[in-house]
């Protein structure tokens, strides 16, 4: 009983040290405290973390300032995003991180919530009625965590002035569809200039296909790991510009049995090659000590079933090295369920753009802490990883689990 209560005090503390970095952004103290209260409630044992259930675990007779949180006060959810990458970085950052974009669903019901509509849904697989936000996630030896987010909108809303503005969506974002790989761009830039350091960016087909995301990171020297698709047109020496998977039918390629990380059944096997190769990219030609290469993962199962990666990396860099970058952008399908199950972040009850960019916000706050906590046990008991790509054979990355704290006080 000792030791749980010790458990407790010391999440308690780090978790005052945590929200201290954050509090400034409510200046009048009851929203602050009510903003405290609801992330430690995203992180305690709350069975659905909507409004109503987060208020009768603080103990509320009444949701009232819980939605007021959400809806009429006056604070600023993209301060929190920053303020979150900050804490990330401050604790998880790493020269040669990696940034990972992807995109989540939320499934809804009715039409009401903003941005909801008949479209893919990752985590089903097929057409559902949902909403669909895209994420970049910070990924390093130490652990990971969502810093940035974007909701998207698809044809059924952007251009729809009145269902936009009952949904309260801001007009610069009404007047006209941003695509995922647009939304991706934005979020990438902003980390970029936020001065966040990372030396990859790994993402699939959605946005590996995307030429001007690809110039983007080639003009400011970073390096790419980015699945596109079967018919993306590729060069490699004398042969092409062609299909990407007629290309590779035509190169004597060289395959290696390699693991690119942990899955759910253990390590991730798959047959690797590597060829040089020309990427068409607005950026024209990359600059000296880059190069240009395609990655390609076959399945041993399934000999038929071809993953195509285009790749930017500086000159020399190891088919091993690649590998793990490409491994690595498994790890945002980890924030996704964690932030999910033990941090609320599809458990909202709320249908408009501010709301719903405030509940997520908080969320992604929630993970952070969580991550970083993590990682800060995980540190008093083992020293800090090298961060050099080690020697082959390249070993996994083994992050601190993940596991919610002990029952913090309200």
């Amino acid at each position: 009983m000792e030791d749980v209560q010790r458990d407790v005090e010391r999440w308690d503390g780090w978790f005052e040290d945590f929200f201290a970095l954050l509090a400034g952004l409510w200046c009048r103290v009851e929203p602050r405290l009510t903003a405290r209260a609801y992330i430690k409630a995203l992180l305690g044992p709350v069975e659905r973390k909507n409004t109503w259930q987060i208020a009768a675990y603080l103990g509320h007779t009444a949701p009232d300032k819980v939605k007021d949180l959400l809806r009429k006060t006056t604070w600023s959810w993209s301060q929190l995003r920053d303020r979150v990458r900050e804490f990330t970085v401050e604790y998880l950052g790493d020269p040669e991180a990696v940034l990972v974009l992807d995109e989540t669903a939320f499934l809804k019901k009715g039409d009401k919530s903003v941005g909801v509509a008949p479209q893919y849904a990752g985590i089903t697989g097929q057409t559902e009625n949902c909403q669909v936000a895209v994420f970049l996630a910070y990924i390093t030896p130490y652990g990971r965590a969502l810093i940035d987010f974007a909701l998207y909108l698809g044809r059924l809303w952007a251009g729809q002035a009145a269902r936009c503005g009952e949904a309260g969506v801001p007009r610069e974002r009404a007047g006209k569809v941003l695509t995922k790989p647009e939304l991706g761009r934005i979020m990438v830039e902003r980390a970029r200039c936020a001065r966040v350091p990372f030396a990859w960016v790994a993402a699939d087909s959605v946005y590996g296909q995307d030429r001007k995301l690809r110039a983007c990171l080639q003009r400011h020297g970073k390096g790419y790991v980015m699945t596109v698709p079967c018919d993306e047109t590729v060069t490699a020496g004398p042969v092409g510009p062609m299909r990407v998977d007629k290309l590779v039918q035509r190169l004597p390629l060289v395959f290696e049995r390699r693991s690119c990380g942990q899955g759910a059944k253990g390590e991730r096997f798959y047959d690797w090659a590597l060829a040089e190769a020309s990427w068409p990219s607005p950026a024209g030609e990359v600059r000296r000590g880059w190069c240009h290469l395609l990655l390609v993962r076959r399945s041993i199962s399934d000999p038929t079933d071809i993953a195509y990666f285009a790749v930017h990396a500086r000159t020399g860099t190891t088919l091993a090295t690649l590998v793990k970058i490409a491994g690595l952008r498994w790890g945002v399908e980890d924030c996704f369920e964690t932030a999910k199950s033990d941090c609320g972040l599809d458990q909202y009850e709320v249908r408009k753009w501010e709301p719903w960019h405030r509940h997520i916000a908080l969320a992604i706050a929630a993970f952070a802490f969580l991550s970083v906590s993590a990682t800060r046990t995980a540190r008093l008991t083992r020293p800090r990883e090298d961060t050099q790509p080690p020697t082959d054979p390249e070993p996994a990355i083994a992050w601190p689990p993940l596991t919610p704290p002990p029952i913090l006080n309200p």
